[in-house]
């Protein structure tokens, strides 16, 4: 299963954010889905979006709620110096 997330440009993100981000939602959808590669990509787009590609609708659905889950966590996991 390949995972894409495209956050808008417009969005201001601290720098390293898309990094940690990917990394971060990597971890959390492989304790989810073990069997997943580990491919999860995080990058600047026109609009906000989520693919999933190569997994079921139930599974878009909960890697939705790990996405969800994972940006409103972000200042228990997202370090600045």
């Amino acid at each position: 299963m390949r995972i894409e997330v495209t956050i808008a440009k417009t969005t201001v993100l601290p720098a390293g954010a898309l990094d940690a981000l990917a990394g971060e939602l990597s971890r959390r959808i492989n304790n989810t889905f073990p069997e997943n590669d580990g491919a999860v990509t995080v990058r600047y787009a026109a609009a906000n979006n989520l693919s999933v590609i190569g997994g079921a609708k139930e599974d878009k659905a909960r890697i939705t709620e790990i996405l969800q889950e994972t940006w409103e966590s972000a200042d228990d996991w997202f370090i600045t110096d």
